[in-house]
């Protein structure tokens, strides 16, 4: 059994329970962790909270010293990390490596952006007036990360939170624990005790006691929209700041202009990594009337080529879904969607020459239409469907007509198309021609019900900091617009 990291030293604290991790491709018990309690949560925070002021008035160049010998040290053990990471959440090698990648340079980018500026100076509006923003840490945050990105998505919060000064309590996902627990004892063991605490457990015992602990300012959440509002409702009447991601539908429009055989595998890739478990995943596409037939025979074609197995087989594309529970969802929109009058055109069900592992065919649809479930609803699984449209402005209604705002992908090279996309779509990144792909020094979050939460960029390190006025007069004097008003 892997044991909790509280104070700097590893414990089962006050559990006495297990939770078993499973690898999602071979459906074997990989390891256990304990299952946290209340009380476990009540220790770490404590812990953080007597190390914050510590943490927050270290010199940033320290801190940032601390910052790149957590990357130092990922980097360093990266091929352990990347197997560890291939057992326990699924996704291929090569996927796994970059999101590896992701967390080194993450925590190399907020070690200096960190120390770069904690404020601004403004004009101040008399001669004996000086008036500055400072921007100061919060407390202790509270880090609730989801099991599809369990590494990046811990690091685009750790990182930026630590570097702003505020200390932390990690709460994994209870499917992908370990490779947290590995960064805590590899990785993270040479911040001072009490910094970084990571605790496991279930979100109704752990995850929601960090919420509502009231030594907890603010919550940094990546994961369903119900678990938001959940989170959100609890969060408000405390007046937390909320750091919420919450998920999307994101939609990629072809353009008459696009090259089909680049469009396909663009769509592929972004509807298929980590079989459609991703948050910015397409999970609706819309192709021009005219045409259509080009593209949809060069998608099915590229989808038919894609090899499904274990992330650890070299020759995979894609490797499974996470578990049973999110598999049987998957498969009721697919069902739905048929049941509507969708027409599967390759895929549809369980691969035959896989029977062990939470596998699912990637499959194209068309057909699909706004009423079904499978194009309004997140779907979180390897879907491709289609939908044509008539007009670009058609397809642009179609792309804002969902309640999600997270990421939309245009495939064109026609510049006033680009504009008029960029221009209109309601959702936090636009990607033309290369979806997917982020930028450290660009902010990443939604719109709508996603969520208004930034990542990356100095977006990111400042939703972990608070903003403060100081208002300084250098004359200590009597101010003639002090009581008693009317005197001469």
């Amino acid at each position: 059994m892997k044991l909790m990291y509280i104070n700097g030293k590893f414990t089962k604290g006050t559990s006495k329970e297990a939770i078993e991790v499973q690898n999602p491709a071979t459906e074997e018990v990989i390891d256990s962790v304990p299952r946290g309690t209340p009380e476990d949560i009540e220790a770490a925070v404590q812990a953080a909270k007597s190390q914050f002021d510590m943490w927050r008035r270290m010199g940033a160049n320290e801190r940032a010293n601390h910052l790149h010998e957590v990357a130092r040290k990922v980097h360093e053990h990266k091929e352990k990390i990347v197997h560890l990471l291939t057992l326990e959440e699924g996704k291929p090698v090569s996927e796994n490596e970059e999101e590896v990648e992701w967390v080194i340079n993450t925590f190399r980018y907020y070690a200096e952006l960190g120390r770069h500026h904690r404020g601004s100076v403004l004009t101040s509006g008399e001669a004996s007036q000086f008036n500055f923003i400072i921007k100061e840490p919060y407390g202790v945050v509270g880090c609730i990360v989801p099991w599809n990105y369990p590494l990046l998505l811990l690091a685009w919060k750790v990182a930026p939170a630590l570097a702003a000064g505020n200390t932390i309590v990690i709460k994994p996902s209870e499917m992908t624990p370990l490779t947290a627990l590995y960064l805590a004892e590899y990785c993270f063991d040479h911040l001072p005790a009490g910094v970084l605490n990571v605790v496991t457990g279930y979100g109704l015992e752990t995850g929601e006691s960090l919420v509502k602990h009231p030594d907890v300012p603010v919550i940094a959440f990546t994961g369903s929209l119900a678990t938001g509002q959940k989170i959100a409702s609890i969060g408000a009447p405390m007046m937390k700041k909320l750091h919420l991601e919450l998920g999307g539908k994101d939609a990629t429009v072809i353009a008459e202009d696009a090259d089909p055989e680049i469009a396909a595998k663009a769509v592929a890739y972004a509807a298929l990594i980590n079989a459609g478990q991703v948050c910015t995943s397409t999970e609706r596409v819309y192709i021009p009337r005219i045409g259509a037939d080009k593209f949809i025979e060069a998608i099915v074609a590229h989808v038919k080529t894609l090899r499904l197995g274990p992330g650890l087989d070299s020759t995979t594309d894609m490797g499974p879904m996470i578990g049973e529970m999110y598999r049987a969802k998957f498969e009721k929109q697919i069902a739905e969607a048929k049941s509507s009058g969708a027409k599967i055109l390759t895929g549809g069900g369980r691969p035959k020459n896989l029977t062990k592992g939470f596998f699912h065919e990637p499959t194209v649809l068309t057909n699909v239409n706004h009423n079904m479930v499978i194009m309004r609803d997140e779907t979180f699984g390897p879907a491709v469907p289609i939908m044509e449209y008539t007009s670009f402005d058609e397809a642009i209604r179609l792309t804002n007509d969902c309640q999600y705002g997270l990421g939309a992908v245009l495939i064109s090279n026609d510049t006033k198309k680009i504009k008029q996309f960029f221009d209109d779509v309601k959702a936090g990144t636009i990607w033309i021609n290369d979806p997917l792909t982020d930028n450290y020094a660009g902010p990443f979050g939604g719109m709508k019900y996603s969520g208004g939460a930034r990542e990356l960029g100095e977006e990111g390190l400042d939703e972990f900091r608070e903003t403060k006025h100081v208002h300084w007069d250098f004359n200590m004097e009597d101010k003639s617009y002090w009581y008693p008003y009317g005197r001469e």
